[in-house]
């Protein structure tokens, strides 16, 4: 028997302790699982809403503030819905892992019949407020919800299956970005160039957390049983998806700026830094960049995170009239 079976048999033989547990101590891990701390993701919603409005020329009034609210609270609801339900799936694998084995399903904390009741709930509740901001809205959060059972829930589990794993979790950007683009028009189109720069970065994101990982757990055999795509990744497989992904990313933003922003181009070298700093991050032992709701600690990363999005900002309110003159469009 190799290592990696050894290891995945005790991963299927190991149990938590299951020592009788206080409702006030049940309710407590209920509430964690919903990981409501990584609510900062929603933040990927926020450029939809800016790029739309730029577009569309919409006004931020009383309304659009109201449907800002309903949307972010929808969408932080379904993304709490499919962190349940990869607690409850992942707890085997998670007691594997050399801090996730602390997370309360991996303890036997949570009683899983109520915690897929805490899972249908949440998703019933995020797709009923959808509801009321638009159709295109509300079919972007259950496409949300819908990636987070593909990509948890076999047969499918598609975060087993390598590089799909990182594309199918990234592509929850993109989604985001609609959710936010759906807040502000219900009839305008989003540009693809710019969902598909959205989606890369992502991926380059997610692979780097990947790459992370698997740097951190030093023995294949217990990487493989924990992550299955592991199995197939190296380190140099890694950082060459790494390199595809935040290459293709460019690569669309470019293409969207030549089409609707021309001042945009000045983020370039802005962005390349904020990409650049993330890069060195994932290197680090115990490195934030696998978990990136805990990024706002990391001071190097925030800077020139900030600087980016205030660059982006002021580039896509100020007409700079000689970006334009130095790019003429073709006839």
């Amino acid at each position: 028997m190799s290592k990696i079976e050894q290891a995945e048999q005790s991963m299927r033989s190991t149990s938590p302790r299951t020592p009788r547990i206080s409702l006030t101590r049940r309710i407590k891990a209920h509430i964690q699982i919903s990981r409501l701390d990584h609510s900062v993701k929603q933040i990927f919603v926020v450029p939809g809403i800016v790029v739309a409005a730029m577009i569309v020329h919409a006004r931020f009034d009383a309304g659009l503030v109201l449907r800002i609210c309903i949307g972010l609270v929808s969408a932080t609801l379904i993304a709490c819905s499919n962190y349940v339900v990869n607690e409850i799936l992942d707890a085997p694998y998670d007691r594997l892992h050399p801090t996730k084995k602390n997370r309360p399903a991996a303890c036997g904390l949570v009683h899983i019949g109520w915690a897929y009741v805490q899972w249908v709930l949440m998703m019933i509740l995020g797709l009923a407020l959808a509801h009321f901001i638009s159709l295109g809205f509300m079919l972007s959060a259950a496409s949300l919800w819908i990636m987070g059972c593909i990509y948890n829930i076999p047969p499918l589990r598609s975060k087993d299956v390598p590089y799909l794993d990182v594309l199918s979790e990234s592509i929850n950007n993109p989604l985001r970005f609609l959710l936010g683009w759906y807040i502000v028009t219900a009839t305008a189109i989003p540009p693809l160039s710019l969902l598909l720069s959205y989606w890369m970065l992502g991926a380059y994101f997610m692979a780097l957390k990947r790459f992370s990982e698997y740097r951190q757990i030093a023995d294949q055999a217990v990487a493989v049983s924990y992550r299955r795509s592991f199995r197939y990744y190296r380190e140099e497989s890694l950082l060459n998806s790494v390199i595809f992904f935040g290459s293709a990313s460019m690569l669309f933003f470019g293409s969207f700026i030549m089409r609707y922003r021309f001042e945009l181009i000045l983020s370039f070298p802005l962005i390349a830094w904020l990409m650049a700093v993330y890069f060195s991050l994932s290197f680090r032992h115990e490195s934030a960049v696998q978990n990136p709701e805990k990024l706002y600690r990391e001071p190097q990363l925030m800077v020139p995170l900030v600087v980016c999005i205030v660059a982006l900002v002021l580039l896509s309110v100020i007409d700079i009239p000689q970006i334009g003159a130095m790019f003429p469009k073709a006839h």
